[in-house]
């Protein structure tokens, strides 16, 4: 596979074969970039504790307070594929800096904004700047780190700092919100952000397609209206249920898809070209990471609730408990990577890392309703594992993918992740809800019927005794549908793993 080498401070516009060892300077560059991975992935969770006190202080309505959540993660999903195709042609750096900059601003807008609708403006452009630097990183990655040993090990710390991101995210907002007021919350981008604008044009290495074509503009609607629906109808299904409204909307969703396909299979420079698809390797490391992220949050919202509703921790002490399972996965890539590299297959390696999701499920299965040790455990197992097979694929994927297509075989992979974490939330969720609604009593109140969370709001309103029943009998029955998407959750990550085994079995140990 051609490598890309440019100078530190130039900008790359050809392809070689040389392949050179990254030194000081990279592994530098690398920690720079780390820092604005880190927040983009803690945006995801760093509302969680601030919400009352934003309520208290906006009076946002019920649908501006859900938009204020979901925004970002909206926009991000729906420009990630636009942004990696963009930086393709403008430049990833470039492109990096002005994301960098516009999450900074978005993020000094939103600490000190005095409106619902302006917090909602100001995070809806932290989702643009969010989908500019998360491409760009790993395309950076791809052209700093020409090795494929040391690629491997920047790629394994890259997907470390990802999965860490979301659950310290959740902490670091429980403890500003604690000492400080919730715009703090976003004052903490500025200074991450600060040091990429300043470090960045002396550290990073500017590279981009040297003949991209024609942007496509028409295909970034259709991707929006592609990726939109579709995340939106599968993240409400677990808590609404299959409602017609979010069926319709997974349906119109998948009618652009297959318009945005159309357009890329006859347009003469397509957002995503389809020969990228093609790449050795590729297509399968796109699929493949999909189940994992899968898996992976279809736990975390199970997770996060038993440790809540179930042991009955406050916000910020379930969240302190499950940064504990993180502390492991900075070792997971670069482990992983360490076995490819002296000759252990790729495929199965990420089988391997399957099975060990596997295995956390298979924990989480046997769960009671005090069994905070053993949630945290397999949580841990969970997300070493996760590490471990996005790390592989990952490398696998934007090695197989050509230097000048970075940027947009980045944006898909991350995009892919989305529809994975979305997915998983509906698959999973709803096989826990439909458990939990059989585990219920008839004779339970109609409303604590449907969600543990309204079974603890109508215990709050019963006297003692009964509302103490009541909560018994909802915990038990939670318990019991976590149990049940533990195992189905389970059993999609071996068929996972025999399907690693077989779709990576033509890709030898270490090749790039």
């Amino acid at each position: 596979m051609p490598n890309l080498t440019s100078t530190t401070t130039g900008t790359t516009t050809s392809t070689s074969t040389t392949t050179t060892r990254a030194g000081r300077r990279e592994w530098t560059a690398l920690g720079v970039l780390m820092l604005p991975l880190l927040l983009v992935s803690m945006d995801v969770s760093v509302l969680y504790f601030a919400t009352p006190a934003i309520s208290a202080d906006l009076h946002p309505s019920g649908t501006q307070q859900l938009w204020i959540f979901d925004i970002y993660g909206f926009v991000l999903a729906g420009l990630l594929m636009t942004m990696g195709s963009l930086g393709d042609r403008i430049g990833r750096r470039r492109l990096l800096l002005m994301g960098a900059a516009a999450f900074g601003g978005a993020s000094l807008l939103a600490a000190y904004a005095n409106s619902a609708g302006t917090l909602i403006a100001a995070r809806a452009v932290l989702g643009i700047g969010g989908a500019t630097l998360m491409p760009s990183t790993m395309a950076l990655l791809r052209t700093m780190f020409t090795d494929p040993g040391q690629r491997a090990k920047a790629i394994g710390l890259w997907s470390g700092v990802m999965t860490g991101g979301i659950a310290l995210g959740s902490v670091m907002s429980g403890i500003l919100v604690e000492h400080f007021w919730w715009g703090s919350v976003f004052l903490v981008n500025l200074p991450a952000m600060a040091l990429l604008l300043v470090l960045g044009p002396v550290l990073l290495p500017e590279s981009k397609d040297p003949n991209p074509g024609r942007f496509d503009w028409p295909s970034v609607p259709l991707s929006m209206a592609a990726v939109l629906p579709v995340i939106y109808g599968l993240k409400e299904i677990p808590s609404e249920g299959w409602h017609p409204l979010y069926v319709v909307s997974i349906t119109v969703g998948l009618v652009f898809a297959a318009l945005f396909v159309h357009r890329q299979r006859t347009s003469p420079s397509p957002l995503i070209p389809p020969a990228l698809l093609r790449g050795h390797g590729f297509t399968p490391a796109l699929v493949l990471n999909l189940v994992a992220a899968l898996a992976m949050m279809g736990s975390a919202i199970f997770t996060t609730q038993y440790l809540q509703s179930v042991l009955g921790k406050s916000p910020l002490s379930a969240a302190l408990w499950s940064l504990l399972p993180s502390v492991f996965i900075g070792f997971a890539g670069p482990v992983t990577a360490q076995l490819v590299q002296r000759g252990v297959h790729r495929g199965h390696v990420v089988a391997g890392g399957f099975v060990a999701m596997a295995a956390g499920f298979s924990m989480l299965a046997l769960l009671g309703t005090d069994s905070l040790w053993l949630a945290l455990a397999g949580a841990g197992v969970l997300a070493c594992g996760m590490v471990a097979i996005s790390s592989q694929l990952v490398d696998l994927a934007m090695s197989s993918a050509p230097v000048e297509r970075a940027g947009t075989a980045s944006s898909l992979l991350e995009t892919g992740t989305e529809f994975g974490g979305a997915l998983g939330m509906a698959v999973l969720g709803s096989i826990g809800t439909a458990v939990y609604r059989h585990e219920m009593p008839s004779t339970a109140p109609a409303g604590a019927r449907q969600t543990l969370g309204d079974a603890l709001a109508t215990a709050a309103h019963l006297p003692g005794p009964a509302g103490e029943s009541l909560l018994a009998t909802a915990r038990e029955a939670f318990t019991s549908g976590f149990r049940g998407a533990a195992i189905a959750g389970a059993v999609i990550l071996v068929l996972a793993a025999v399907g690693a085994v077989l779709g990576l079995r033509r890709i030898e140990a270490g090749e790039k």
